[in-house]
């Protein structure tokens, strides 16, 4: 009898919510939006909710004045930050495979082309944000990762993508996963404090 892999509801659109015990400063309280997963291959996702202070628009120009409030780089993860992602919520009627410059992840989330062009793709978005960097695992790694207890593999929203900074996202996709998980959205920031 074969067992189940602890990465098995890993999937393009799912999302990797850290545990309260993951302390690793580059996913701690983080939520990570799977681009990317192969088995054999490994697993590509960007942070939701690490906004940075440098505008999209001192870096992409072009995109600057098309991007989602704040209109700030988010840092996407630890790997390779010269490299810019950007990540797209489609408006409803629009479908990835009829539109250029844009690649389906799931749903209305779509990974957009940067090289595109912005004017004629902006109409036909909801939003957009772009990453700085991304959030990446070897064959393997993510599994280990899970079932240590790194990770806690939830379903994506689509305006989570879009979530505005200022919102506590972490807390609020912890929340809305019913009992028990919900409960660990109480967990203090730093438990010294509590």
């Amino acid at each position: 009898m074969c067992a189940v892999r602890p990465d098995a509801d890993v999937e393009p659109g799912t999302l990797l919510v850290a545990a309260p015990t993951l302390l690793d400063e580059n996913f701690r309280r983080t939520v990570v939006y799977v681009i990317d997963h192969r088995r054999g291959e490994g697993t590509l996702g960007v942070v939701l909710n690490r906004p940075s202070e440098v505008p999209v628009n001192d870096v992409l120009p072009a995109w600057g004045d098309h991007v989602t409030e704040p209109q700030s780089l988010f840092v996407g993860g630890p790997v390779d930050q010269k490299t810019a992602l950007c990540l797209a919520a489609l408006r409803t009627g629009q479908d990835a495979a009829s539109l250029k410059g844009v690649i389906s992840v799931r749903g209305p989330v779509a990974l957009v082309d940067l090289d595109a062009d912005p004017e004629t793709l902006t109409p036909k978005v909801k939003g957009l944000r772009v990453f700085a960097g991304y959030a990446g695992w070897d064959v393997d790694q993510l599994a280990g990762e899970i079932e240590r207890g790194d990770w806690i593999v939830v379903p994506a929203l689509p305006n989570d993508v879009l979530a505005a900074p200022d919102q506590d996202l972490w807390g609020r996709v912890l929340r809305r996963q019913g009992m028990p998980t919900a409960l660990l959205a109480t967990h203090p920031d730093d438990v010294r404090l509590n």
